[in-house]
């Protein structure tokens, strides 16, 4: 058992797996050594029956922890071991870099990371910290394939109406060079393999009043945490919510009962290609101080930012 102690001698101390700190101190860290920006390192707790080690004195009645021990059996620690900068992956730097990744190769994503990326998951908040959430995971067995077919039939109906609808293969899109047509290109090659896709997570949550808009709040945080910690450890997914057209077929196929609610369909797996900097519009136009549509002057992007075209466009100023 371990139990809340400080660390006075981690020379010997074996550092934690370097996945697993890269993971959490994508969720944990920032750049400083105060307050939100911390950076914490897993060192590795060795000890007696009691949990103690020979060189760590237990914490008295009123001190504070930066922060409780981790279920890993580990402790947090302010100082990084040797080589930890290679694999860490800065909070503020992950969620700006954490792009949908459609792609995949076709190396197996490992127990060990499935159990680091649902660890995170479930750090993350829930109304009244209910924790009604819970995640379906599918990989390579029968059902789990039977449920790729279903929604990847939903997947290929849905963006042939889009590319359709939204006019993918004119205008821009006719240039192969275009952002549209490279777009088109990628989300045709999903559609095409989401059957094959090395996993499926079915975030669901376990009501426990009438559905209401405002229950996502207590899943989809925790879609993102998921999908933070995957970034933090190589991996790379997207969320969709093609899952919707076969939501009763699915639940009769994997035992969901009707009253859960099934919140999204989430791919992971190694990367083809990587993370990098994600496009958006600038922040002037998103957020507004005192007034709507009135924009602070603080609102302004970091130097070097790129923006996107794309979103709906800005309506009229009301006077």
């Amino acid at each position: 058992m371990i139990s809340p102690v400080r660390m006075a001698n981690h020379s010997s101390v074996p550092a934690a797996p370097r996945a697993m700190r890269a993971a959490l101190n994508l969720l944990t860290a920032g750049s400083s050594t105060s307050g939100w920006g911390f950076e914490y390192a897993l060192i590795k707790s060795s000890g007696s029956a009691a949990g103690q080690h020979a060189n760590q004195q237990p914490l008295r009645r009123g001190d504070r922890l930066d922060r409780p021990p981790s279920p890993f059996g580990t402790t947090w620690h302010a100082d990084r071991p040797t080589g930890m900068e290679e694999t860490v992956v800065d909070l503020l730097e992950g969620m700006a870099t954490t792009r949908a990744i459609r792609r995949y190769t076709d190396e197996p994503v490992t127990d060990e990371q499935l159990q680091q990326i649902i660890f995170a998951a479930t750090r993350a908040p829930s109304g009244s910290n209910r924790q009604a959430f819970r995640f379906v995971v599918l990989r390579d067995s029968d059902v789990a394939r039977q449920a790729k077919e279903l929604i990847a039939a939903e997947a290929a109906t849905f963006w042939d109406a889009k590319r359709r609808s939204d006019g993918y293969d004119s205008g821009s899109g006719a240039d192969d060079d275009s952002p549209k047509a490279r777009m088109a290109r990628a989300m045709q090659s999903y559609v095409d393999g989401f059957a094959d896709v090395p996993v499926l997570i079915l975030p669901c949550l376990i009501r426990y009043r009438a559905p209401n808009a405002t229950e996502g709040a207590s899943i989809y945080p925790a879609c993102q945490n998921l999908l933070l910690a995957a970034r933090a450890i190589g991996l790379g997914g997207v969320l969709t919510g093609w899952h919707g057209s076969v939501e009763s077929e699915l639940k009769a196929l994997l035992g969901i009962p009707d009253d859960v609610f099934m919140a999204a369909a989430i791919t992971i797996g190694h990367p083809v290609g990587g993370h990098g900097p994600v496009r958006r519009r600038p922040i002037a136009e998103l957020v507004y101080e005192d007034r709507w549509d009135e924009s602070p002057a603080w609102a302004v992007d970091p130097p070097g930012t790129r923006f996107t075209s794309a979103g709906p466009p800005k309506p009229p100023r009301q006077t």
